[in-house]
């Protein structure tokens, strides 16, 4: 908890999702944009975040659908070409997820520097993509090797787009992960990008979990926030601060700083 705390710099962190436009090779990739299209997005959403206050960002491929876990060496390295033209302009801890591939993911810290990471590292699922077998051994010995311990590893412990194979309640998986994998959080997630986690799960993970950070990690709301803040220790938000509330438009200002007013009315 002391180490999540001094990285975020506050209590209950919120982290706002960069969703990076499709990537070159992705079937939505917009060729007519080209890098400096995706450039320019990610630059749009980070600098409304920032300007709305929120603790972190993390940059994620959300738009490459179908989305891969064995992802294309170009997709992770335009993230890092994107990441690394933004980087003086980053003023907040930040971290990537590369949809669903933790050793990409990892390299891509490695490569920009990002504070944390966001994976399924556990469990055994069926999912839209196939079986889906991460390996949290193999990604944190990753992480080391390239010198990199100090990154934080987020642990999203209820695959979106996948039903676990476990048949383990989700709190004996959550403590499980935590005893054999050593995560620095929890995340817990609904069904798809954008829909809520049940509280009741939240409250149950973080009721078997009180010395791990614990976060909702998809669905928190405007209308929502000040509750899961509550119980959890803090959350990632993405889809309610875009244009309309869609997943897949920017991110509204208006949107994003009336979010971070609620969570510092909770806050306080």
């Amino acid at each position: 908890m002391a180490v999540f705390a001094e990285v975020f710099g506050t209590a209950k962190p919120v982290i706002g999702m960069v969703h990076l436009g499709a990537l070159p090779g992705a079937p939505l990739f917009d060729a007519s944009a080209g890098l400096e299209g995706l450039v320019r997005a990610a630059r749009a959403d980070l600098l409304a975040l920032q300007a709305a206050g929120f603790d972190a960002v993390m940059f994620g491929n959300e738009n490459d659908r179908p989305y891969e876990f064995a992802v294309d060496t170009a997709s992770t390295a335009t993230m890092a070409y994107v990441i690394g033209r933004l980087r003086g302009e980053i003023t907040v801890p930040f971290g990537v997820n590369v949809l669903w591939d933790p050793s990409s993911t990892v390299a891509l810290a490695a490569a920009t520097g990002a504070a944390f990471v966001r994976e399924i590292f556990t469990g055994t699922y069926a999912s839209d993509m196939g079986p889906w077998t991460p390996d949290a051994g193999a990604a944190m010995r990753y992480r080391n090797r390239l010198g990199r311990s100090d990154c934080l590893m987020l642990y999203n412990v209820s695959a979106e787009f996948a039903d676990s194979l476990d048949r383990r309640p989700l709190p004996d998986r959550a403590r499980s992960a935590v005893f054999s994998s050593i995560p620095d959080a929890v995340l817990v997630s609904g069904q798809i990008t954008g829909e809520a986690a049940a509280l009741s799960d939240l409250e149950a993970v973080k009721r078997v979990l009180p010395k791990t950070p614990v976060l909702a990690n998809t669905g928190v709301k405007h209308e929502t926030v000040a509750e899961v803040l509550r119980v959890a220790d803090g959350c990632v938000v993405g889809s309610a601060l875009k244009v309309g509330g869609d997943t897949w438009k920017p991110v509204d200002p208006e949107r994003a700083a009336d979010f971070m007013g609620r969570v510092r009315a909770a806050r306080s």
